[in-house]
């Protein structure tokens, strides 16, 4: 006997009532809003980074892929790291008026927030 069983691929599930995975219909889809439409808050924060200043993008309704391609664009203009957590955009460093300028330029309504 082969011990390759065709049910032992099943992902953990013991039992399942309807055949096929279909997780993806259970994700709430982002809505894609255009740029005019999506009121991003720009702040400085050291929160939580043993005393190391990023600037935190906040308010995005975008797709991942919008917000990655959108990440490497800030990082490259303004010189620096940077990455995507939560929905938001961290850029390693104060630069709160040169991201808010790029925004702005891109049809991003922004606004700097904080001190």
């Amino acid at each position: 006997m082969s011990s390759s069983n065709p049910k032992s691929s099943d992902k953990g599930f013991v039992y399942r009532e309807f055949g096929n995975d279909n997780s993806a219909a259970t994700e709430r889809p982002i809505p894609e809003l255009p740029p005019q439409q999506q009121n991003l808050k720009v702040q400085a924060s050291r929160k939580g980074r043993k005393g190391k200043t990023v600037t935190v993008i906040s308010g995005f309704q975008v797709k991942p892929e919008t917000l990655a391609d959108l990440v490497k664009q800030l990082k490259t203009q303004c010189g620096t790291g940077g990455t995507v957590k939560d929905n938001e955009i961290e850029i390693q460093g104060e630069h709160k008026q040169k991201i808010f300028d790029i925004l702005t330029k891109l049809g991003y309504k922004a606004k700097i927030s904080g001190g």
